[in-house]
């Protein structure tokens, strides 16, 4: 455990870019964040963050970049300098580090990465495209007592009053137990379990996967639907560790707590025409889920097997083999009736699929017309999907 300490701690004297002076034994929390070709949205996040009413000598900022640019890395560079200069702050600054990725690993690699490196006890995860409150870590920190391992904060999704169906879509993270947009863990629970699973590829499940991992290897009982208040402003005593103190069992039950006043809030970005067809993608990773956490995935994320698009593409498939069978006899009524019925099936559950989609969104022309393009296109797309994911990690998965 010492020496994990001293080469975490000489590592960052290495690397880091941040202030001079800060010594490694300060820092009791650390802030990862991946970021990948954004660096209008992590400028936007690093203000948010080098603002924070928490002590600024005691939590560092490690910037993970994902397929590594020179323009991100003065970017952060340019906040540790910026930052060491500002105006009244004879308190100090928070210390900034920067990790460079050679190649695109996906946010799960980026942020194993990312609490490797880190100093602090406590890991604080919040995406680059995020903006923290500025009480966002001391709100969360507050919550940590001994038998706590993690915190999950409340996030904010602004939304119009008639969204796009895919920004309805994306306010559902909302109602999300520990988002890595806004969650804290202890770095020895992390580590314990050994991180993320990345496989993860895409920005989709590898946050529950380290969820149900903790929920199901270190036995946690999951307070986070518990009234608010009774886990708010326990003291965070800083070196007293955990795992290295505290065995999980009869004497020590690890907890996981809600923290309603953590507030993250997560903007929109703006999304290309038809980016519902490349989000289909993500039903290869409820696969891996699924595999990996068949109970917790049923339990908590409460799936409901889309059996309209198993309708959609069977009745397309009935479709295509009679348009066959009416090559060899074009007379044959049986073979016309089916293809007809066919038709209506498609056409019946196709049409009501896109006025679901389109049920208290925008009408705008260009949002309708997506919708009517995409409703066709999603339901074979999303079943490919889903089963390229049940061969590939060997599962049933409907």
């Amino acid at each position: 455990m010492l020496l994990d300490i001293a080469i975490r701690c000489f590592s960052h004297w290495l690397f880091s870019i941040g202030k001079a002076g800060v010594f490694c034994m300060t820092i009791y929390v650390s802030v990862v964040v991946p970021t990948c070709h954004r660096p209008e949205l992590l400028n936007r996040c690093l203000a948010a963050l080098v603002e924070q009413t928490f002590d600024p000598t005691t939590y560092e900022i490690i910037v993970v970049d994902d397929a590594a640019s020179d323009l991100t890395k003065r970017l952060v560079k340019d906040w540790a300098e910026r930052t060491s200069t500002l105006p009244g702050t004879n308190k100090g600054s928070p210390s900034l580090q920067y990790i460079a990725v050679t190649k695109e690993h996906g946010p799960a690699a980026a942020r194993n990465l990312g609490w490797q490196s880190a100093i602090g006890e406590i890991i604080a995860f919040t995406d680059d495209d995020c903006i923290p409150d500025r009480q966002w870590l001391s709100a969360g920190v507050a919550m940590f007592r001994p038998e706590v391992i993690g915190v999950s904060g409340r996030l904010i999704i602004p939304l119009t009053t008639k969204p796009t169906d895919y920004e309805r879509n994306a306010a559902e993270l909302e109602r999300a137990a520990f988002a890595t947009a806004n969650c804290f863990y202890r770095r020895d629970a992390i580590a314990q379990v050994g991180g993320f699973d990345q496989r993860f590829t895409i920005p989709w499940r590898e946050d529950s996967d380290l969820l149900f991992t903790l929920l199901e290897q270190l036995k946690v009982s999951d307070q986070t639907e518990s009234q608010p208040n009774q886990f708010q402003q326990f003291p965070f005593i800083p070196g007293q560790g955990w795992l290295t103190q505290f065995t999980p069992g009869e004497h020590f039950n690890p907890k996981l707590v809600y923290a309603p006043a953590a507030i993250v809030v997560h903007p929109i970005r703006p999304a290309a025409w038809g980016v519902s067809l490349k989000q289909q993608r993500k039903s290869f990773f409820n696969a891996l889920l699924y595999k990996k956490h068949p109970e917790l995935y049923r339990q908590w994320l409460s799936p409901v097997t889309p059996w309209h698009y198993y309708g959609i593409v069977t009745a397309l498939v009935v479709l295509f083999i009679t348009l066959l069978l009416l090559e060899l006899n074009p007379a044959s009524q049986f073979v016309i009736g089916l293809a007809t019925s066919a038709v209506l099936v498609w056409l019946t559950l196709t049409t009501k699929f896109c006025l679901q989609r389109l049920q208290a969104t925008s009408h705008r022309f260009s949002h309708i017309a997506e919708m009517v393009v995409t409703s066709v296109l999603i339901p074979p797309l999303s079943l490919f999907w889903r089963t390229l994911g049940a061969i590939t990690f060997r599962v049933v998965f409907f």
